[in-house]
């Protein structure tokens, strides 16, 4: 699986209509990536060539069928060829079902490559949640469901580190009206606890956690708003009964500012933007997300695939290259959780 003690990362190439192989390409003209990892990209050779000539970026295009069948090395793409975009028909930009049914085997894949011990962790760019469903035959929303059903996963639980701030999501893809109701006190222990192990899992052996607040001021006793009492609290002290060292619930308007100055290990956030915001106010660019609860390591860009861009040259890979960097360094941490 590894050659020169450097671990194999399986790269699906995205949405094809969206910036993901774009940023793909332009990460690995990046001399660093190869000295810190062998990257295996899956995807469509016509694809990637035509984005290569679109951006007027070139690499060397090496056709494997296995990942120890490469030399890896700068100025080359290891590409493993679906062969599964008509580019005849195939237009950048646009919702498609059969680009969002090859992003669905790109991922299933790269799943594959981990299943069958020939990579150890997954880096994914964008994929479109309207073209997935727009092709008939992918029954997953996003990412994240995908790798739960591969891998029978429950509630995998992500998160997302930019510099020396991790924020973790209580709830993520869901209304903010109806992510109120979720937050009680049996989930937020729940989750209180697998950050901990999440954190663990990825070298922290002593994590300091803190829960965000809902209201204004966390409530200010109850002025604007009961649930940090009735709910927030209850399942902050039913965590710390398990051994989590967790503060909280912290105001929002500060939690994250005081994480990202190491207070804190990492911030379990109440809900999607709440998280959101902060990680990318704090660097947009650099933000990666980090999905915990898999049998495997899998990493991912904070982005969406910019169809308005795509293809024109424009797209940064920096996110890209931050997850890819990312996913080297977890690797060895969860190989010895493994041995």
């Amino acid at each position: 699986m590894k050659k020169n003690n450097k671990p194999v990362i399986a790269i699906p190439t995205g949405d094809p209509a969206g910036i993901g192989p774009e940023i793909v390409i332009k990460s690995l003209k990046q001399k660093e990536i190869y000295e810190i990892c062998d990257p295996v990209v899956i995807g469509d050779r016509d694809v990637l060539e035509t984005i290569m000539e679109a951006i007027d970026t070139r690499l060397d295009i090496h056709v494997i069928k296995k990942p120890d069948e490469a030399h890896y090395q700068p100025g080359t793409l290891h590409l493993i060829d679906l062969d599964n975009v008509d580019i005849a028909s195939y237009e950048m930009g646009q919702v498609s079902g059969m680009c969002g049914k090859a992003s669905y085997e790109y991922i299933k894949k790269a799943h594959d490559l981990i299943e069958n011990d020939e990579a150890d962790a997954i880096c994914t760019p964008p994929i479109n949640k309207e073209s997935l469903q727009a092709s008939e035959d992918v029954p997953y929303i996003d990412h994240t469901a995908m790798l739960s059903a591969f891998t029978n996963s429950h509630d995998p639980m992500t998160m997302f580190e930019v510099n020396d701030l991790r924020i973790f999501f209580l709830t993520r893809h869901v209304s903010l009206k109806d992510s109120i109701p979720l937050m009680t006190k049996e989930r937020v222990e729940d989750y209180l606890v697998r950050c901990k192990e999440a954190l663990q899992l990825l070298g922290i052996e002593k994590p300091k956690l803190a829960l965000a607040g809902l209201n204004p001021h966390s409530g200010e006793g109850g002025l604007f708003g009961r649930e940090e009492i009735d709910e927030l609290t209850p399942g902050i002290e039913a965590a710390k009964k398990q051994g989590v060292d967790v503060n909280g619930p912290v105001p929002a308007d500060s939690v994250f500012h005081q994480a990202a100055n190491g207070k804190y290990d990492a911030v379990l956030s109440l809900y999607h933007d709440q998280g959101h915001i902060a990680a990318k106010m704090y660097d947009f660019e650099r933000t990666v997300s980090v999905t915990n609860g898999l049998p495997y390591l899998r990493t991912s860009v904070d982005h969406g695939t910019a169809f308005d861009i795509a293809g024109k040259g424009l797209a940064s890979p920096v996110s890209m290259v931050e997850a890819i960097k990312a996913a080297a360094k977890y690797t060895p941490f969860f190989e010895k959780q493994k041995a």
